[in-house]
């Protein structure tokens, strides 16, 4: 089913935006596994919602753990764990199921799920499916910690504003910087100036896209396969989860199709300590699907957020007419802001499991 993720990690989200809860259940963790709460919450902290920049909506986000997890140790049954809905307000939504949102899965759900469906908040399209993500992520990211392998993210674009990039030959510099600041940028102007860009997008009734980097150290060489198997294949269902993503490239990506080979090539060397490295990282630590030893990088594109409240063209399914449409509620003015976590999550629930190929252990 399509809520279900995984070959040695199986991941299942669940919830709808306004209902009860969200929640996510884990299973193949193993057992003796240290899970440390706290460490869990200042993660999850990162992607709640609050402040002039986000979505006006309050939510603790303080998971419920169900099972799983005894003392702070993991003990080899399924980890579940549960996010309560508290601030729900779906009367906002109420006009929507006969005037769609141009830009949202209103209509599209409609058409797969009939009457039935829960629009309200996006039901099971609404980006607040992220918040079990992101518990995921982060005992994942603990996971991978332990096993020499980190990953961080940053806001690298939003409406023409940059931040700095990483070095794609090694970005442990400033892997952890957005996580550090206010703002998700390595570069603190950098975020003051996209924060400006939102604030305007957003007294202007509008929204604006951006574009999340993610890197990896520490990963070895040799994880992935061939064809389907490759390791971007096999994370690419993962960060496709994550709502209003609409592009994902690889180290230079797109970029590397306007290059000559001689460019695009990264020339092998060897290391102080007689390992083989790149001098470059075009590939992004990926080649024929199998990690090289080198960082892996990624970057991806968010849409902006299709809740606006400037008037929209759309139709009318009560009536068969055209209509127009002002969107009401609390949304986001750039959604990219809050995603650069869930990225992490995502990157560090797929890398778990292509990790664990050995058997199903780590």
């Amino acid at each position: 089913m399509s809520y279900n993720y995984g070959k040695n990690l199986n991941i299942t989200l669940y919830g709808q935006s306004h209902a009860e809860a969200v929640g996510i259940v884990l299973e193949g963790i193993p057992a003796g596994e240290p899970i440390d709460m706290e460490e869990v919450k200042t993660f999850m902290a990162r992607r709640a919602p609050g402040g002039k920049l986000a979505t006006s909506r309050k939510e603790p986000d303080l998971p419920e753990i169900l099972s799983g997890i005894v003392e702070g140790v993991s003990c080899g049954a399924p980890i579940s764990a549960v996010i309560r809905n508290t601030n729900t307000r779906s009367g906002d939504y109420s006009n929507l199921k006969v005037k769609p949102r141009p830009g949202h899965a209103d209509y599209t759900a409609r058409v797969k799920f009939g009457d039935a469906f829960d629009l309200r908040g996006g039901g099971q399209f609404s980006a607040r499916l992220t918040a079990p993500l992101c518990f995921g992520g982060a005992v994942a990211l603990q996971m991978l910690k332990r096993r020499g392998i980190e990953i961080g993210a940053h806001l690298l674009a939003v409406h023409g504003v940059k931040d700095t990039p990483f070095d794609p030959v090694d970005p442990s510099a400033n892997l952890h910087a957005a996580a550090q600041n206010p703002f998700p940028t390595i570069d603190p102007k950098a975020g003051e100036d996209m924060a400006a860009e939102i604030e305007k997008a957003r007294m202007e009734l509008d929204s604006v896209g951006g574009i999340v980097e993610c890197a990896v150290t520490g990963l070895p060489a040799g994880l992935g396969d061939a064809l389907f198997g490759g390791l971007e294949c096999r994370m690419a269902p993962m960060l496709w989860a994550i709502p209003a993503v609409k592009g994902l490239e690889f180290g230079a990506g797109f970029g590397s199709a306007e290059l000559m080979g001689s460019q695009n090539n990264d020339p092998y060397t060897y290391d102080a300590e007689g390992k083989v490295k790149t001098t470059t990282n075009n590939h992004g630590g990926v080649l024929g699907g199998i990690t090289s030893g080198m960082p892996l990088l990624f970057r991806m594109a968010f849409k902006p957020t299709p809740s606006i409240a400037k008037p929209q063209q759309t139709v009318n399914l009560a009536t068969g007419r055209n209509d127009t449409l002002e969107v009401t509620g609390r949304h986001d003015p750039c959604v990219a802001l809050r995603a650069v976590p869930c990225v992490e999550a995502a990157a560090a629930l797929a890398l778990l499991d292509v990790l664990m190929d050995n058997n199903g252990t780590l």
